[in-house]
């Protein structure tokens, strides 16, 4: 084991030790269950989620296994998944399905990533920027559950925001004049932590659902450091059905299969955000997950989380009543192609956690993350994943089982 591994499973280690802290407040398994778990590599978690027996527990990864092992699939790559503008560089091909990043919040400047002025002739015959900027194009549309969707375009506002170096929290503020809506995401870190989801509103600035005034809005801005500044994706008709009040994203798991020569989607779920998990749709925050039938697009029924007592299952939604079991995702198999060719291109990178948005009707979807070690429990509480061949062969392969 190298340096950069054993630095990944000590790591990891206190990952697991700091879910089971965490766990102990409101899951009140009896001393001697949480032991036979711990000695299976489980969290007391994974006990409830799974209804984990002796007949049944090695069909499961466990969490030992994700924690520590997962990790070190990708290898050196890892990097790239788990810093969010290395990913966003490294989808640069597929520029398409990726979202905007205008630029990151460091040392109180804004540094621009994703230039938004046009290039302009030069004498040479080459071409710069121009420092002129147009009104951004704005298009409307309205989808079959009425609500009007506003999409701006890339050429940017008129007031010229993208300077590298400019004051940061002037920029967020001036651009949230023109777009109403910014995602703020830190540079590092998932499980939805360090994600601000900030918007324009009368009288002052929302951030996560908090009302701010511009000075404490513009104070919340100049304490972050290494914060990506990122477009607000709307979300299509069929996500938004599900709850309009977060985005309710997909999580699809693909493998890379050296024997075939070929990726292969391991797992993949619809996420679905509550009010329990505003404003965002993660799992561990009290959000649904339901499995999707990898050929079809077809939605089983949602489970969240238990703070007590047992699993909840919801075949329609508990907040909005939209159905969930039996739901099919819109544009699901060009969706779930699209992701097996980017997972192609990127082969040497086997392990990826694709989050994604759906935007459209037929098919049309913005990634969001790219993650190196995906989290199971959202997975597996609809059943194990080693019950795969295929998904068995590739852990066995890279050492997790």
């Amino acid at each position: 084991m190298n340096v950069r591994d054993l630095y990944a499973s000590i790591k990891g280690v206190q990952h697991l030790l700091e879910t089971e802290r965490d766990t102990q407040s409101y899951l009140s398994e009896p001393l001697r269950r949480r032991l036979w778990l711990w000695r299976r590599g489980f969290l007391t978690r994974s006990g409830v989620l799974y209804g984990l027996e002796e007949s049944n527990y090695r069909e499961y990864v466990t969490d030992s296994q994700r924690f520590v092992r997962t990790k070190r699939i990708n290898g050196p790559w890892s990097i790239a998944l788990s810093n969010k503008l290395a990913f966003h560089w490294l989808l640069h091909p597929f520029d398409d399905h990726r979202m905007s990043v205008y630029g990151m919040l460091h040392n109180g400047s804004f540094h621009a990533i994703d230039s938004l002025r046009p290039p302009r002739a030069i004498g040479d015959g080459g071409t710069s920027r121009s420092r002129s900027r147009s009104k951004p194009s704005v298009t409307s549309a309205i989808g079959p559950s009425g609500t009007r969707s506003v999409e701006m375009g890339r050429s940017g506002p008129s007031h010229n925001p993208d300077e590298t170096d400019r004051n940061g929290p002037d920029w967020v503020v001036d651009r949230l004049e023109d777009e109403r809506r910014l995602v703020l995401k830190w540079v590092q870190g998932g499980g939805g932590n360090n994600v601000l989801l900030c918007s324009r509103v009368d009288g002052g600035y929302r951030v996560n659902g908090d009302r701010l005034s511009e000075p404490a809005f513009r104070s919340r801005l100049a304490d972050l450091e290494d914060y990506l500044v990122c477009e607000f994706v709307e979300q299509g008709w069929f996500p938004s059905e599900l709850y309009p009040e977060t985005p309710n994203t997909i999580r699809i798991v693909t493998m890379y299969d050296d024997a075939a020569g070929e990726p292969f989607v391991g797992a993949a779920i619809q996420r679905m955000g509550t009010t329990d998990s505003e404003p965002m749709d993660n799992f561990s925050q009290g959000g649904l997950t339901a499995e999707i039938e990898v050929e079809t697009g077809e939605l089983g029924p949602g489970a969240q989380l238990p703070y007590d007592g047992d699993l909840e299952w919801y075949a329609t939604h508990p907040d909005t009543g939209t159905r969930i079991e039996g739901a099919q995702i819109p544009g699901w198999s060009r969706i779930r192609d699209r992701i097996l060719e980017f997972a192609e291109t990127y082969s040497y990178i086997p392990y990826i956690g694709w989050d994604v948005v759906v935007t459209g009707e037929d098919g049309e979807f913005t990634v969001l993350e790219g993650n190196s070690y995906p989290g199971l429990k959202s997975i597996q509480v609809h059943g194990p994943l080693l019950t795969d061949d295929r998904v068995r062969r590739f852990y066995e392969r890279h050492g997790v089982c």
